[in-house]
């Protein structure tokens, strides 16, 4: 892929109440195109955060075209409408466990297809000293398959959140031809402050690879805050676009030939070595 093509991160304070996430995604979204990004980012469950028992009653399946899907709905039209590459950082799928959900990550194209799917594989299960207690496995089913797709600037490894703190899951997608990782998320504030740029930071190092991380900030409901700082890093590890607080579009331009040249000046990906 040659060439440099626009990326903007989403980042959003998702709330309990979908109609309002979702006129505020739209307009997050508008700016981003107006900005000339032809590839655009959503956080982690960005149509709802709230009480797990309302969540249940927002559930969408992805295959079934019977099935009543707002959300779904809203997805594909903006694609759509925009004609851009949408990755919907953390989609509320319903499963067919009636206790569990699936939290994935879909790449729309700009003709509203789903391309690719990615169920979160790793679950936050966490009691934190600030009094957040967490148990993402409890109401989450896990997905059992890293997943990569192709976009306008080369191809995107998926993944979300606490998927973060495991290397090996990001390896696997640069040995799948990843030249950029997405990490929509929606982390605590006080992880946040305490790991969130260093681990991104670490996985573009690591993988050479851009990454894209847009971030749910602010209070979203009960004891539940979000860290912000949505972030593009190139490859070599340098923070390119960075939003801390607020609901803000964050944009860079993506130049996959910048991977191809870490990756040949230090070749780390070729000197890694298997053990037994």
């Amino acid at each position: 892929m040659q060439g440099n093509h626009r990326v903007a991160l989403v980042q959003m304070s998702s709330s309990p109440r979908v109609a309002d996430n979702l006129a505020n995604a739209a307009e997050l979204i508008a700016r981003a195109v107006s900005s000339g990004a032809g590839t655009v980012l959503l956080p982690e469950a960005f149509a709802f955060i709230g009480p797990d028992a309302e969540k249940r009653r927002i559930l969408e399946p992805l295959d079934d075209p019977t099935a009543d899907t707002p959300i779904l709905d809203w997805c594909t039209q903006t694609a759509k409408l925009h004609a851009i590459d949408l990755i919907v950082g953390g989609f509320h799928e319903a499963s067919p466990d009636p206790a569990r959900s699936f939290n994935t990550c879909l790449h729309l194209t700009g003709d509203g297809v789903i391309q690719a799917r990615y169920r979160k594989i790793h679950l936050f299960d966490v009691a934190l000293k600030d009094g957040t207690v967490l148990q993402e496995s409890s109401r989450t089913l896990p997905g059992d398959r890293p997943v990569t797709t192709d976009t306008g600037f080369g191809r995107l490894g998926l993944s979300i959140c606490y998927d973060l703190r495991f290397p090996y899951h990001y390896q696997q997608l640069v040995d799948a031809g990843a030249i950029a990782l997405s990490v929509p998320s929606a982390f605590t504030a006080t992880t946040g402050a305490a790991h969130w740029h260093v681990l991104l930071r670490a996985r573009a190092i690591e993988c050479q690879c851009y990454v894209l991380a847009p971030a749910q900030h602010g209070h979203h409901h009960d004891r539940r805050y979000s860290y912000g700082h949505s972030l593009i890093i190139d490859p070599w590890g340098d923070i390119i676009a960075e939003q801390a607080n607020g609901d803000a579009v964050v944009i860079a331009d993506i130049d996959p030939s910048r991977v191809s040249q870490v990756r040949e000046e230090l070749p780390s990906l070729q000197h890694r070595r298997r053990l037994e």
